[in-house]
């Protein structure tokens, strides 16, 4: 239901508002403060000091029994009906309201808000008659249904694996309730999709309840079974980290809603921005598709849904980046609704040492989000929150923060003991009743459920499960469960992975895009220091030579975008880049107005979004990486300013990208453009690092063709037609790997690292080793192998020494994961006169691709019978990537150099 309200108030509310300035102090007071009174921790141990901004007397109010006209103070009418007929209150009366809307069993926060409409709203919300709309028998059987269940099932999974880390809800069995009636509503709403991200506790009890998740699945897994088909090669997750995709069905509901709960690893809060990211890139998906892309607006159709634990949400950064972006553009997804599931401790650490707020969700307010505190004990109370909740998240379209304050019965897990550290805390837990029970005991006074009828869920559900464990040896995974297979893709590791597609385009449509990569149309007016990047642009068009990289960038883009795919590139200032070279996105510089002239100038079904980020890592990065979950025909990049500072985001790295394909089968065609290179700029923008992805690879050791199996794709490209390549290649497969590309800094503009045009047109493809052109093979006596801009300082050098301009070649690997292992051994079988071959490489020895390239190259070596081993010439090892000492760097870089000539 939405929930309108008015702005300004009448002449006489606002002539009875002066009047009774007291008594809207005091109104206001509670509207403001009441939180801080309300019975909203069911072991009572918030500390709940007096609230004095709560006492009438304060502000001249004294006698109960006096009458005020409360018209334009307290909201007296239901939601719609609107009427200036003056309402009457006692003092008393007035403060009995309040107190029970503010100061009751739900505490609010909204007054933080600076916008007087979501003020109103709330206002207006909460103390008119529709907020104390009764719980139905139909809605009260259900909550105590769920609540059952999980109690059941909570026992007996203690009886059947008594030594499992579980991760149980007892205690927060609310959290079912509340998200039951998350899901009601949203489909009630209209909403057809809900992304969920969460942690551990409690994901059992949801996944094999409201989510359908087949209990004999959940055994299966239990007794060291995988639960993804063997003859896929996965590794497969822990019990904590399964996931479910059904589609729910609600009475009212005009259709069912699909709710997809997310695989995450166990570094809390790290899904959130890959919830976001892929609820994003769905509405993007639906905007495309909708008759009229006006009357769709982000969070119609699809909605993100994130919970959390308390410890979690103040403690991990991630958090403060997420929130950070919901109402950015590119990044905005109509509003989230958090769930904080507040056992008041993390792991054994009690909230007075977990954080410096009064509140776990007070990181909320960075964006003014409204907070909903509720006590789990009473789960119709948990349930109308939650509703509430949803109401001002679809009216406004902004994050709201639910904390669902509830407790754990055992300790971090069913097999810790939280009486070591919080004995006064378990004492309480302990001599205390559970929650469904209390609840049921509830309805039957009511007179709403016989011991009868609540004996039978227990047992009959207690019955099923034991069915189902029955049937766990025999269940077969399907991979379908896990994730839905999108068209046209295939399993990399099977024999309809293409690995080799075509990547070149014919002449006239690179032509064509390149036009149109600088296209501002009449009466725009760019920067005039543009002017010469449109006009060398046309000009390296016309003659097919002297192809930068950002041109070869923007005829991948343009050329993806021809044939139905989306290109999103995200990170700080990716619309001009970093480097002041991209420039896919111009502004007058009269009016401010931005143009994408890809988007203008190019007739294509795909679309190109430029997301200037905030100056998040770790938060963006997992944001595209969500992207890149959602659908195979989009390309999802995310640039670092330099590649250095990736680093930030390495949870995303080490259990996202590098390993989500064997962990969940879930395929991302994510790309990291990561600026590389040491030029002076001392130890912060000089690496990519790229020994820490080689590390995180399962690159092999043998010498074979391993492409489609490798889980990340490595290179280091040196010349924009196969930096082209790359991006298409990343699309034209039939699969999606993540690309890790240390990319271009000095080479952007570096005269000598052009492609021709004609490198990019059919037939044309990304070569992973580039042999050196320039020298006559059997005159070489010395092979360098190397990565990288290096190439181009050693071709200059060998030019001015005449010793080595015959007998010393420099071979470029491009691509270090998959290794080139038969390309490599091509190339180096022209060189037989050769004696000695040696890794150069401007990185110290121990980063670089040094130590994952020798044992490789050596395996060639064998392979061709050459006598020796690889040798090492550059830095000597360091603690840091660079110095960054200007005299210092300069010397260590002229002896890497001189390195490759030493001796000849």
């Amino acid at each position: 239901m939405v929930v309108y309200v008015k702005c300004s108030d009448s002449p006489s509310q606002l002539e009875n508002r002066t009047v009774n300035a007291p008594l809207l102090r005091y109104v206001d007071s509670l509207r403001t403060h009441g939180h801080r009174a309300a019975r909203i921790d069911p072991l009572d141990l918030l500390q709940r000091e007096e609230v004095a901004a709560l006492d009438p007397a304060r502000y001249g109010l004294v006698d109960q029994g006096k009458k005020y006209n409360v018209n334009g103070i307290v909201w007296t009418n239901p939601v719609g009906v609107d009427t200036e007929t003056p309402v009457e209150w006692t003092l008393e009366q007035l403060t009995r309201h309040l107190r029970a809307v503010y100061v009751g069993r739900i505490a609010y926060e909204y007054m933080h808000s600076p916008s007087k409409t979501e003020r109103l709203w709330f206002s207006h919300l909460l103390e008119s008659e529709n907020a104390a709309s009764k719980t139905t028998d139909t809605a009260k059987e259900r909550i105590h249904g769920l609540l059952a269940r999980s109690e059941t099932f909570d026992q007996f999974m203690q009886l059947k694996f008594p030594n499992l880390k579980r991760y149980g809800l007892e205690g927060g069995e609310s959290m079912l309730p509340a998200l039951d009636a998350l899901f009601n509503i949203s489909a009630q709403a209209g909403v057809e999709h809900l992304i969920l991200g969460m942690p551990h506790r409690g994901r059992l009890n949801l996944l094999t309840d409201l989510l359908q998740y087949p209990a004999r699945a959940l055994f299966h897994k239990i007794k060291g079974n995988s639960e993804v088909p063997e003859d896929l090669g996965a590794s497969g997750d822990v019990i904590s980290h399964l996931v479910a995709s059904p589609s729910l069905r609600y009475e009212g509901a005009s259709r069912p809603v699909k709710v997809s709960l997310l695989p995450n690893p166990s570094h809390l809060e790290a899904i959130n921005p890959v919830a976001l990211g892929k609820t994003r890139a769905k509405q993007f998906s639906l905007l495309k598709t909708v008759p009229n892309p006006d009357d769709c607006f982000p969070g119609d159709k699809v909605m993100c849904v994130q919970l959390h634990g308390d410890a979690s949400f103040t403690g991990q950064g991630v958090v403060m980046e997420g929130l950070s972006l919901s109402n950015l553009p590119h990044y905005t997804v109509g509003g989230s609704v958090h769930l904080v599931v507040n056992n008041s401790i993390g792991y054994t650490t009690p909230a007075s040492s977990a954080r410096s707020s009064l509140y776990c969700s007070d990181i909320g307010k960075m964006i003014n989000a409204p907070v909903l505190h509720v006590n789990g004990d009473y789960p119709e109370d948990v349930a109308k929150a939650m509703e509430v909740a949803f109401k001002y998240r679809n009216y406004f379209r902004k994050d709201v923060i639910i904390d669902l304050i509830v407790y754990r019965r055992w300790g971090h897990n069913e097999l810790d003991e939280p009486a070591f550290t919080q004995p006064l805390m378990y004492e309480k837990i302990r001599s205390r009743r559970s929650v469904p029970s209390l609840y049921e005991e509830q309805l039957m006074n009511e007179g709403v459920l016989s011991q009868e009828t609540a004996t039978n869920i227990r047992t009959s559900y207690k019955s099923h499960l034991t069915f189902e464990l029955a049937q766990a040896d025999s269940y077969v995974p399907q991979a379908s469960m896990l994730q839905k297979q999108w068209s046209g893709i295939v399993w990399p590791a099977s024999d309809q992975a293409e690995k080799h597609p075509e990547t070149g385009v014919n002449a006239e449509t690179l032509h064509k895009v390149g036009r149109a990569s600088v296209s501002c149309g009449e009466g725009f007016e760019i920067h005039p220091r543009l002017s010469r990047h449109v006009s060398n642009r046309l000009k390296s068009l016309e003659s097919g030579k002297s192809i930068d990289w950002a041109t070869a960038e923007a005829l991948a883009f343009g050329t993806l975008m021809l044939e139905g795919c989306d290109v999103r590139i995200s990170g700080q200032d990716v619309g001009r880049g970093t480097f002041s070279q991209r420039h896919a996105m111009l502004v007058d510089q009269r009016t401010e107005n931005v143009t994408v002239p890809l988007n203008v100038a190019l007739e294509s079904e795909g679309k190109l979004e430029l997301a200037n980020s905030s100056l998040s890592e770790f938060g963006v990065l997992g944001f595209e990486y969500g992207v890149s979950w959602e659908k195979p025909n989009i390309l999802p990049i995310w640039e670092a300013q330099f590649g250095d500072f990736f680093n930030g985001a390495q949870v995303m790295i080490d259990t996202f990208i590098s390993s989500g394909e064997t962990k969940w089968l879930k395929q991302s065609g994510i790309v990291m453009l990561l600026p590389h290179g040491l030029d002076g700029a001392g130890p912060e923008h000089s690496s990519s690092h790229i020994e820490r992805f080689l590390q995180l690879t399962n690159d092999r050791f043998t010498y074979s063709d391993h492409t489609r199996d490798v889980n990340m794709q490595i290179v280091y490209p040196t010349t924009p037609a196969q930096y082209f390549h790359l991006l298409r290649r990343q699309m034209k497969r039939n699969y999606r790997k993540p690309l890790i590309v240390a990319g271009p800094k000095g080479l952007l503009r570096l005269p000598a690292a052009n492609s021709s045009l004609e490198s990019m047109t059919t037939g044309k493809k990304f070569e992973p080793v580039l042999d050196d052109t320039g020298i006559s093979a059997p005159d070489v006596k010395r092979v360098v192998l190397l990565t990288g801009k290096l190439y181009y300082d050693l071709i200059k050098e060998r030019a001015i020494r005449p010793n080595a301009q015959n007998t010393v070649a420099f071979i470029r690997i491009e691509e270090l994961s998959p290794f080139p292992f038969s390309p490599l051994a091509t190339i180096l079988s022209r060189y037989n006169n050769a004696s000695e071959i040696v890794w150069l490489q401007e990185e110290p020895r121990n980063q670089g691709a040094f130590t994952h390239v020798q044992e490789r190259i050596n395996v060639v070596l064998q392979h061709l019978n050459i006598e020796g081993k690889l040798h090492y010439r550059g830095r000597d090892e360091d603690a840091v990537p660079a110095p960054g000492v200007a005299k210092l760097y300069q010397v260590q870089q002229k002896g890497v150099i001189s390195a490759a000539f030493d001796g000849l």
